[in-house]
């Protein structure tokens, strides 16, 4: 069995990105005179992927717009990704004390791949990440479990390894999506209480509220 691998879901977990992404949003439903909303309004729609959070910014009954609207926002927020973007406090850190300790580090996003590959290199750039696995063509979103078993591939393990990991892989992210990703996956979950979902205490997840006890739990 290959060492201790931490897969991380990008937003909302290591970066706080809402803010950059409701207004390449508000951009796109602009162009057409539609209404536009808060970014609080918007940490509810993000976690399945930029289509299914332009769908749901739409009016009622606009639905059959989304890939215009779509376009419109990736060209958008391809040149302001990093506006207001930034690291949850203490995640960089983390990220460089987990490296150092031998530890091999994955992006898991539903996040289109562009996007999550430029921001990882551009807030993490030190980190020898094993995988950055974002939403591309073909391959399913979380929850599917072939995304742990990606990167858990690309950190070493054989085929027979990613499918039924032993324990020494965990999954940290911020939503019931990343959760249930972790447990489809077969490896342990830690759900981190900083980012865009409200998820309660429960005996099939980690419950952490600040980057030290995440740390305390993943370095045990």
């Amino acid at each position: 069995m290959q060492g201790k691998v931490v897969i991380f879901d990008l937003d909302g977990t290591l970066l706080d990105t809402v803010a950059d992404l409701g207004a390449a949003v508000n951009h796109a439903l602009e162009l057409r005179g539609f209404p536009t909303h808060t970014a609080e309004e918007y940490r509810s729609m993000v976690g399945h992927g930029v289509r299914d959070l332009v769908s749901k910014a739409l009016p009622a009954g606009k639905e059959d717009l989304t890939d215009g609207v779509l376009a419109d926002f990736k060209e958008y927020y391809t040149s302001h990704i990093d506006v207001y973007t930034r690291p949850y406090p203490g995640m960089q850190e983390l990220l460089k004390k987990l490296n150092d300790s031998g530890i091999s580090l994955a992006i898991a996003s539903n996040k289109f791949q562009e996007g999550t590959e430029r921001l990882a290199e551009e807030f993490f750039p030190g980190i020898p990440f094993a995988a950055i696995l974002g939403n591309r063509p073909g391959y399913p979103l979380k929850p599917d479990p072939e995304i742990v078993r990606e990167a858990l591939r690309s950190a070493g393990y054989s085929e027979a390894e990613a499918a039924a990991p032993c324990g020494q892989a965990v999954m940290v992210g911020d939503s019931r999506s990343d959760m249930l990703t972790a447990a489809n996956g077969g490896i342990r979950g830690i759900a981190v209480t900083w980012g865009y979902r409200t998820l309660e205490p429960s005996p099939s997840y980690t419950l952490v509220s600040s980057p030290q006890e995440l740390e305390r739990a993943l370095l045990r």
